[in-house]
């Protein structure tokens, strides 16, 4: 098939679109299909694929308003092109986010402009207005759900310090209400766990039969169990936006400071933090400057190093739609402590086989788990060797694209599908 795989951001290096974009494009290639994905910027890092399809890409650049080390720009005037342009720095200076509706504007324009170019359309989760439009210029349409962002709103909400802030927040998030409107309408959509299909239904008022639930996985050829790196003594490892709560760094940071009263250990975050953010506050009320190391663009050779030189993996979020940072650790072989947020236990498995599970938010549970699994050997390394054929089993991105091309076929076969097929010659293999 010819997939056009739209990403309104691809960063490969944090959040899970640009790692979800990357991995999937690569394994449908492998499996003969030929992938354009067209992306936002931070521009998508794809890998070559050698085999029998093909990953390309194709920008469809926003005015990057949010790019580093100046975000929350203006752009000079030079830089606007039409009112699309317009519309997102209006957003923007507003208070809100616009980035969704205004690549979905951008990508419809080029997906008319290149009809029958395309045997489907793949969204990563930007259900914006522009997508409606899609079918009637002859694309079916499969959406990625990876889940509600309503979810994130929440929570974000609960932990506002005041009125400021969550009026804020409310103008930020007020994309969602577009998301939800256009979920309604779609007939295809795809998740990643049992938890974010519910959590669909629920947030979005979704029809649960429209779903399908494609969990995606570690790449195992590089995410695999090293005996030649050697495992350092007390580190632990996790993968963190720093600053957002959903992440329950602050709640690990205060675990850390428990497991030290008992034992020597450190931890290395692979992610950033603002010096005026709540990790950083928890982190010098607690003294723990010299305890914890945050390590941010890194390649993915350093990354899996990281992670097999750890003698325990922790992932404390309080919610995660699917949690690729566990996949990927359990993958190496080290041992994980996870939180049972969200669709977490779908991934982890089973508390005490494939990893020690604690409840969300709370840093007393998460501090026995990490301290148990630093103080037995023999404990570690069956629930790392457990873990990783976990993984092997179920979560892999190759089982991920064959799962995927599925639902293709599903969409071509019905509605715009069949239209496309009659007015454009459609075939596919």
């Amino acid at each position: 098939m010819r997939i056009a795989l739209l990403s309104y951001k691809g960063n490969p290096f944090c959040g899970g679109q640009g790692v979800y974009v990357r991995h999937l494009s690569r394994e449908l290639a492998r499996l003969g299909h030929q992938v354009e994905v067209l992306g936002g910027q931070p521009y998508p890092v794809l890998d070559e694929v050698d085999g029998p399809g093909s990953v390309t890409f194709t920008e469809i650049p926003s005015l990057d308003l949010y790019r580093q080390p100046d975000p929350f720009r203006t752009p000079r005037a030079a830089e606007y092109r039409d009112a699309v342009d317009l519309l997102e720095v209006a957003t923007m200076w507003t208070g809100g986010f616009p980035e969704p509706l205004t690549f979905s504007l951008r990508a419809r324009r080029f997906l008319a402009a290149h009809r029958g170019r395309y045997d489907v359309v793949h969204d990563n989760q930007t259900l914006g207005y522009g997508l409606l439009g899609l079918e009637r210029h002859g694309f079916p349409l499969v959406t990625t759900i990876h889940h509600p962002v309503t979810v994130d709103r929440e929570l974000e909400l609960e932990s506002a310090a005041d009125l400021k802030r969550r009026l804020s927040l409310r103008r930020w998030y007020a994309f969602t209400r577009m998301q939800k409107r256009v979920a309604q309408r779609l007939s295809h959509i795809v998740t990643v766990s049992g938890t974010s299909k519910a959590e669909i239904a629920q947030h979005l008022g979704v029809d649960p039969d429209r779903i399908d639930v494609v969990p995606i996985g570690a790449d195992t050829r590089l995410w695999s169990p090293d005996p030649a790196v050697p495992v350092v003594p007390g580190r632990i490892v996790t993968t963190s936006s720093a600053d957002v709560p959903l992440k329950g760094l602050v709640h690990l940071v205060e675990a850390l400071a428990k497991v030290l009263t008992e034992r020597e250990a450190h931890l290395v975050v692979v992610g950033r933090s603002r010096d005026d953010g709540p990790v950083a506050e928890a982190i010098r009320r607690l003294g723990l400057e010299d305890r914890i190391t945050f390590r941010s663009g890194i390649d993915d050779a350093e990354l899996v190093d990281l992670y097999r030189s750890a003698e325990v993996a922790c992932v404390p979020s309080l919610y995660e739609g699917f949690s690729l940072p566990a996949a990927e650790a359990m993958a190496t072989g080290t041992p994980l402590v996870a939180t049972t947020g969200g669709a977490i236990p779908e991934v982890a498995g089973r508390h005490g086989e494939t990893c020690l599970a604690v409840p969300p938010g709370d840093p007393g549970a998460l501090a026995a788990a990490l301290g148990r699994l630093l103080d037995e050997p023999e404990l570690r390394a069956r629930i790392g060797a457990a873990g990783r054929e976990r993984v092997l089993a179920h979560f892999t991105w190759e089982r991920a694209a064959a799962l995927t091309a599925e639902r293709y076929r599903a969409a071509v076969a019905t509605g715009a599908g069949q239209r496309a097929r009659a007015g454009h010659g459609w075939r596919y293999v």
